[in-house]
């Protein structure tokens, strides 16, 4: 289950392979605040994209709610089951209750924190999956996957119980995401959707009594690394686990792609027992690629101790990706490409990726350059250039170069 904020990286999560997509609309979800959020009137378009390619569906409605917010998640739970979407994601008794009463499936968010079989029977009566806390190891999570089966745990929908985990993304850490740190310091609540990341911040520790500095190896010492599972996702499926949840709504789309597509060719190597320590090596190179705040080994799952932390701020990816112009123009019959390049230059051998609405992301390597019909090694900013591309592109869709990140800024 891939994580869509965009059109952009809705089509870029199809394209990479994901099954599923999850989305927000407006208010009334986990990434409210975040720039990347759909309007109610994208959500017929989004269903309609991702039907096309037989990829399901869902809405977050994530958020704790309060009396005055039960109308609008009405009207967006009525808006999805209009729409056909194929399940609400919730965290609200509220939500899930009138999910139920109209006939629209809901899953159990993350925000519940079930951690125990009990849990899951009990919310069983109300949906036929459930987003497990993140903080389980794989044997916890196994051992609730044994008596679903054991004692065959049928959800409302009359299947058996489906076991969803986050596997890869941001950790926050909270308990399963439920924190108020950024609401007592800028009466921001995360649980409605508006966290402000106080936890990525680096502190000083001082004794009060004495003045002293308590010093700190780490100074992110709240800013936990983020969770992978490219390295044991055989032991990961063996859980008992269903849908492998990545987490990034507010990512890019090339952040969306470059995911799915590594952990989709990994599970197809572990499907076809081509699941080798010299191919992980390289999912974890792709990985790296795109923004993370350190991959983990394992984080809660294999029962480490918790203490995984970043040791700088913001992403430490090897590769970032750096504006340069737009597609003007697009030849089908050739495979060209009109760029005006609005922010710099462009050299024949730089690596550069597409992205847009319909586009979704495109990668490639500038394998020569026209400018009025000749062949250059070098364009100007605000001159008007051809390229060869791999894939259809579009109109306004936007052009970037992707260099090779300087860890130590």
């Amino acid at each position: 289950m891939a994580p869509a904020g965009s059109f952009e990286s809705l089509q870029a999560a199809i394209k990479a392979g994901a099954d599923s997509v999850y989305f927000g609309v407006t208010q009334l979800n986990m990434r409210a605040r975040a720039s990347a959020n759909f309007s109610i009137s994208d959500m017929k378009e989004i269903v309609k994209i991702s039907k096309e390619s037989n990829v399901l569906t869902y809405l977050v409605v994530n958020t704790l709610l309060y009396d005055h917010d039960i109308n609008i998640a009405k009207k967006l739970v009525d808006a999805a089951k209009e729409n056909k979407v194929d399940a609400i994601i919730a965290f609200d008794f509220a939500v899930l209750n009138y999910c139920n009463e109209i006939g629209i499936p809901v899953h159990a968010s993350i925000q519940f924190s079930v951690s125990n079989y009990d849990a899951v029977k009990f919310f069983a009566k109300m949906t036929n999956r459930i987003v497990l806390a993140r903080e389980l190891t794989l044997d916890q999570i196994n051992a609730i996957y044994k008596k679903i089966i054991e004692e065959n745990l049928y959800g409302n929908e009359g299947r058996l119980m489906e076991i969803e985990v986050f596997g890869h993304g941001a950790l926050c850490v909270a308990q399963s995401g439920r924190c108020w740190m950024s609401l007592y310091s800028q009466n921001s609540s995360a649980n409605r959707g508006a966290c402000l990341q106080d936890c990525r911040h680096a502190y000083k520790v001082i004794d009060q009594e004495n003045g002293k500095e308590l010093i700190i190896d780490n100074q992110y010492i709240m800013s936990a690394a983020d969770i992978c599972t490219i390295d044991f996702l055989d032991k990961f499926i063996d859980a008992g686990i269903s849908v492998l949840k990545i987490e990034g709504r507010g990512r890019s789309p090339e952040y969306v792609y470059t995911i799915v597509k590594t952990y989709k060719k990994a599970l197809e190597d572990v499907e076809n027992g081509n699941y080798t320590k010299e191919k992980i090596d390289e999912y974890f190179k792709d990985l790296e690629k795109v923004f993370n705040r350190k991959l983990s080994h394992g984080n809660f799952f294999l029962g480490k101790e918790v203490g995984e932390y970043s040791d700088v701020y913001g992403s430490k990816a090897t590769e970032e990706k750096i504006f340069k112009g737009k597609i003007t123009h697009f030849y089908p019959k050739i495979m060209v490409a009109e760029i005006t390049l609005e922010a710099g230059d462009l050299k024949v051998g730089e690596n550069y990726s597409i992205t847009g609405n319909k586009t979704g992301v495109v990668f490639g390597k500038v394998k020569g350059i026209k400018l009025d019909e000749k062949d250059i090694e070098k364009a100007e900013k605000k001159e008007i250039i051809s390229i060869k591309v791999s894939e259809k592109v579009r109109l306004n869709d936007k052009f970037y170069t992707i260099v090779k990140s300087d860890l130590k800024k």
